[in-house]
C-alpha cells in the first residue's frame, strides 16, 4: 500500500511516494537533502496561508476497525453459525453414518477389553470414595454410555476414577464433621455429581473452555503424582488389614501411622500381598514376553489386560474356600470382603437437591469441578496427541456435563476420564467412541449377573487393584527431570504441588498449582522481555548482491551468536522491541526501559545548571556546582535525539493503560531533549492495536499541543491549569519556552499563538509541519507518529540503511538568516539552527 500525495504537486523537485511503513519514514527522516526543505516549506506553508485541501485528502483520514465491523467478520452468517453451534453439540452425527463392519471388530475388541478393567477398578474406586460398590458401577455404566454420544475423542474411557473419589470421599467427610447423621454419603456424591456436571456443562456450551488453558501440564502433573501418592499410602493399610487411624488425613501422617500399625497386620495380608505382587508379575512378564517373541505382542496384550478380572476372581475363589468355613457366631469372617452387593439399578429417578446441602457443599464445589474438568482434558488431549486426532474442549467439557447430569439420575457420584482405562481402550484398537456401548453392556451384565458372586470379594484385593492402577500415575524421574530442562520455575510450581498435597490436602495442592501457574504468567506478563536493537547484514553466499539487514538486540541475550558484530542505529535513531503484549501490568515497566535508555544515552536540551535553583522542579536539581564543566561536556558528548522506533511484530494487544503509558514516554523523552521527537510503531500486528494508538493521538495528524496529556483520566482535573511546579507562577516548561540562553536578539514562533504568521514565521511553520508530512504515512502534522502496518524485518531496516549514506542530520535543526530560534509545541520547543 501507498500514498503518493508529494506526486501531485509539479513545483517539487522529486516525486515521492510514502509507503505505509515507519522504515520508509525513519530513512526519510535521517536522509532528507537540505536542498529539499525551501521546497517542502514552501509548499506546506502556502497550503497553510491558502487553505489548500493538501493536508485535508480523504486519504489523510485515518481509518480504524469498528466493533460492527468485526462482529460481522466472525460473525458473517448468524443462521449458519447457530446451526453449525447446534449441529457440533453431537459429534457423533458426523461420523455415524459411515460406520463399518470394520469399525465394528475394534471397538467390539476394545469396549469388552475395558469392561474387564472397568468392573473391578469401578468397584474399587467406590470403596475409595467411603460409598458402596455399586454406586461405583452405577457410574461407570453411565458414563461409557453417556460419553460417546458427545465425545470428539476415541480413546478416552469415562468413569469413577482415583483423584476423584479420593476427592468425594474428603468432601463426604467434611460435610458429615459438620452435619453429623442430616445426609447419607450416597446423596452427598450424587449431589456433588449433579452440581459439578451443570457448571461444566454451562462452561461448554458457552464455550470458555480456554479457561482450562490457564493450568499448565506441569501443575496437573504435580498434583496428580500428589493425589497418587496419597491414594497409594491410604490404600496400604486396606492391603495390609492395618486398622485404628484416619486413612484420609495427610499423607505423611497416614504414612507413620502405617509404619507404627505394622505389628497389628491381619489376615487380609495373605490375600492383599499376593493380589499386588500378581499383579505385577503378570504384566513385567507379558512386556518382557512381548519382546522376545513379537509375533505373539497381541495375545500377550490381552492377557496382560486381563490380569486386574484374573486376579480378583482367583482371590475371590480363595476367600469363599476359606471364610464359609470360618464364619465366627457373630456372622463376622476372618478378613474382610464386599458381601451384599445390590442387583441392578436402585431408585432410579430424579436426584433429590437439598438446598441446605448445597451450602454445605459450597466451599467444596470448586475443587471437585476443576478435578472433574481438568483431568478429563489433560487426558483426552494426550491421547489425541499420540493417535493423531484434535480434541475440541468446549465439546469435551459438554461431554463431562451430560454424563454426570444424567448420572446423578441413576445416583452415580462425579465421573471423568481414566488415564489407565484410556491407554488400555488405545491400545486394544478402538476406532470409533461407540466402544463405549460394548463397556456399558459389560457393566450392566456384572450388575445384574454376578452380583451374588460379589459378595467374596476381599477388600484387601480391591485395594491392590487401587494401587496397581495409581501408582502409574505418579511422574516418573525423566518427567520431571524434563520439566526441570525446558522450565526451572515450572518445576518448582510441579514440587510446590506434589509436597503441599502430601502434607496438606488434595484440594490445597490443586489451589497450590492453580495459584503458582497464575502467578508465573503474571509474572511473564508483568516483567516482559525487551531489547534495544542493531543492525546486522546478512548476504548470500552464493551471490553478495543479495543481502538483508536484520535487528538484533545490542546486548547479550544469550541467544545470538558472539562473534556477530551488531552495528547501532544511527545517532539520534533508539530501536526498541517490546517480546510480549503491551498491557496494563508492564507498560510502566517498558515506560522506564525507554525513557532510562533516552536520559543515559541521549544529549539533554536544557542547560539546567543557568536555570535558577528556585525554579527548578524538585525532582530534578541538575548538577552540582562543582561538576557544572564536567557535567556539560559529559552532556554535549550525547547525540540528540531525532526518532524513536518502537518494533510492535510481537505485540499482538494493546490497552488503555499502555496508550497512556506511550503518551506519558513521548512526553517524558521530549521534556528531556527539548524539541518533538518522532515516535514511529514497525509492524503492528492487530488492526485493534492501530486503533488504539490512533486514539492515543499517534499518526493521526493532529498536532501534539491539541493531544491532551491524559486520554483518559481516572479523576479529571477541573481546577483549571496550574500556574508552576512550585506554585511560585514559574517552571521549567516557562524556561523551556523561553529563548534561548546566549542567543541575542532570538525570537520564538509559537505554532499555538494566535498572531498572524507574518512570512518567516510562516516559513519555519511551514517547515515544522513539512519535515513531519515527509516522515508520515499521509501528511499527518505534529508529533503524532507514524504507524506502519508491514510485516518483517524490512519494516525497520529501510529506516537505517540510508541513513548511513546521507550524513545529513534530522532536519530539525535549520539555520534561518542566521539567527537561532525557539519552536514551541505541545511539550517543548524544536531549535532551529
Amino acid at each position: 500500500m501507498s500514498v503518493s500525495y508529494f506526486e501531485r504537486d509539479a513545483s517539487l523537485p522529486w516525486r515521492m511516494a510514502c509507503l505505509v511503513d515507519i522504515t520508509i519514514a525513519t530513512q526519510m527522516l535521517m536522509c532528507t537533502p537540505h536542498s529539499l526543505f525551501p521546497a517542502a516549506r514552501s509548499l506546506v506553508a502556502t497550503s497553510l496561508v491558502t487553505g489548500d485541501p493538501f493536508g485535508k485528502r480523504p486519504e489523510d483520514e485515518a481509518p480504524v476497525i469498528s466493533t460492527g465491523s468485526y462482529v460481522k467478520g466472525h460473525l458473517p452468517d448468524p443462521k449458519h453459525a447457530i446451526i453449525d453451534y447446534l449441529t457440533s453439540l453431537f459429534p457423533i452425527l458426523g461420523w455415524i453414518t459411515r460406520y463399518n463392519t470394520g469399525w465394528l471388530t475394534g471397538d467390539l475388541i476394545a469396549g469388552l477389553t475395558v469392561g474387564l478393567v472397568l468392573v473391578p477398578q469401578g468397584m474399587s474406586y467406590a470403596q475409595l470414595a467411603t460409598l458402596p460398590p455399586q454406586y461405583g458401577l452405577y457410574s461407570s455404566f453411565v458414563g461409557v454410555l453417556v460419553y460417546c454420544f458427545f465425545a470428539t475423542s476415541k480413546d478416552v474411557s469415562i468413569g469413577p476414577v482415583a483423584v476423584m473419589s479420593l476427592t468425594v470421599a474428603q468432601i463426604i467427610s467434611s460435610v458429615d464433621s459438620k452435619y453429623p447423621n442430616e445426609w447419607s454419603g450416597p446423596q452427598i456424591a450424587t449431589t456433588v455429581a449433579f452440581i459439578c456436571g451443570f457448571i461444566v456443562l454451562g462452561i461448554g456450551l458457552l464455550r470458555l473452555g480456554w479457561i482450562v488453558e490457564f493450568i499448565p501440564l506441569p501443575a496437573v502433573s504435580g498434583f496428580m503424582t500428589g493425589s497418587a501418592i496419597n491414594i497409594v499410602a491410604g490404600q496400604v493399610p486396606g492391603l495390609m488389614g492395618i486398622t485404628g487411624f484416619n486413612t484420609r488425613a495427610a499423607t505423611y501422617e497416614v504414612i507413620i501411622n502405617t509404619l507404627k500399625g505394622l505389628p497389628g497386620t491381619t489376615l487380609d495380608a495373605a490375600w492383599g500381598l499376593p493380589g499386588l505382587a500378581a499383579l505385577y508379575t503378570i504384566r513385567i512378564a507379558c512386556n518382557k514376553l512381548s519382546d522376545r517373541y513379537p509375533r505373539s505382542r497381541r495375545a500377550l496384550f490381552f492377557v496382560s489386560v486381563a490380569r486386574n478380572a484374573f486376579v480378583i476372581i482367583v482371590l475371590t475363589i480363595a476367600a469363599w474356600l476359606y471364610c464359609r468355613q470360618h464364619k465366627s457366631k457373630s456372622g463376622k469372617y476372618p478378613i474382610k470382603i464386599l458381601q451384599t452387593v445390590p442387583r441392578g439399578f436402585q431408585n432410579v429417578g430424579p436426584p433429590l437437591i437439598d438446598t441446605g446441602l448445597l451450602k454445605a457443599l459450597a466451599p467444596q464445589l470448586p475443587v471437585a469441578t476443576i478435578i472433574l474438568l481438568l483431568e478429563h482434558i489433560a487426558i483426552s488431549k494426550s491421547f489425541g496427541r499420540v493417535n493423531g486426532y484434535k480434541i475440541n474442549p468446549n465439546q469435551e467439557l459438554i461431554a463431562i456435563g451430560v454424563t454426570n447430569t444424567v448420572g446423578s439420575v441413576f445416583h452415580a457420584y462425579p465421573a471423568t476420564g481414566s488415564f489407565s482405562r484410556s491407554a488400555l481402550k488405545s491400545k486394544s484398537g478402538v476406532r470409533t467412541p461407540i466402544a463405549g456401548i460394548f463397556t456399558a453392556v459389560v457393566v450392566i451384565v456384572a450388575l445384574y449377573g454376578l452380583t451374588s458372586a460379589f459378595y467374596w470379594i476381599p477388600n484387601a484385593g480391591l485395594s491392590a487393584v487401587i494401587i496397581h492402577a495409581v501408582a502409574d500415575l505418579v511422574a516418573s524421574p525423566s518427567q520431571v527431570y524434563t520439566f526441570w530442562r525446558i522450565s526451572p520455575l515450572e518445576f518448582l510450581i510441579w514440587t510446590a504441588a506434589v509436597l503441599v498435597t502430601v502434607f496438606s490436602t488434595i484440594e490445597n495442592g490443586i489451589y497450590t498449582s492453580i495459584c503458582a501457574s497464575l502467578a508465573l504468567l503474571l509474572l511473564r506478563i508483568a516483567h516482559p522481555r525487551g531489547a534495544f536493537l542493531g543492525k546486522v547484514k546478512v548476504s548470500d553466499p552464493g551471490d553478495p548482491e543479495k543481502s538483508r539487514e536484520v535487528f538484533l538486540p545490542l546486548r547479550a541475550d544469550g541467544v545470538t551468536n558472539s562473534d556477530i558484530k551488531i552495528e547501532p542505529p544511527p545517532p539520534g535513531v533508539i530501536i526498541y522491541r517490546l517480546e510480549e503484549s503491551y498491557l496494563y501490568p508492564n507498560c510502566s515497566i517498558v515506560n522506564s526501559a525507554v525513557v532510562d535508555h533516552v536520559k543515559e544515552h541521549i544529549r539533554r536540551g536544557i542547560d539546567v545548571s543557568k536555570i535558577k535553583l528556585r525554579d527548578r522542579p524538585w525532582n530534578d536539581p541538575g548538577p552540582s556546582h562543582g561538576d557544572l564543566a564536567a557535567a556539560q561536556a559529559a552532556n554535549d558528548a550525547k547525540s540528540d535525539l531525532h526518532a524513536i522506533v518502537l518494533d510492535f511484530s510481537v505485540v499482538p494487544h494493546i490497552d488503555t493503560t499502555a496508550v497512556q503509558a506511550l503518551i506519558d514516554t513521548r512526553n517524558e523523552v521530549q521534556r528531556w531533549v527539548n524539541h518533538p521527537v518522532e515516535f514511529h510503531f514497525a509492524s503492528v500486528l492487530s488492526p485493534w492495536a492501530r486503533r488504539a494508538l490512533i486514539a492515543g493521538g499517534f499518526g493521526t495528524g493532529t498536532p501534539v499541543s491539541d493531544i491532551p496529556p491524559e486520554i483518559a483520566p481516572v479523576v479529571p482535573y477541573r481546577e483549571g491549569e496550574p500556574t508552576g511546579m512550585d506554585g511560585s507562577g514559574s517552571s521549567l516548561e516557562d524556561w523551556r519556552l523561553s529563548p534561548q540562553s546566549g542567543t541575542e536578539g532570538s525570537e520564538m514562533v509559537s505554532a499555538s499563538s494566535d498572531t498572524s504568521v507574518t512570512s518567516r514565521e510562516e516559513s519555519l511553520l511551514g517547515f515544522e509541519i513539512a519535515s513531519d508530512r515527509i516522515l508520515a504515512l499521509r501528511p499527518r502534522k505534529g508529533g503524532g507518529g507514524v504507524i506502519d502496518e508491514r510485516r518483517g524485518e524490512a519494516s525497520i531496516s529501510e529506516a537505517v540503511t540510508k541513513s548511513d549514506e546521507s550524513s545529513v542530520p534530522l532536519p530539525n535543526p535549520c539555520v534561518e538568516g542566521g539567527q537561532q530560534f525557539s519552536m514551541s509545541s505541545a511539550s517543548g520547543s524544536r531549535d532551529a539552527h
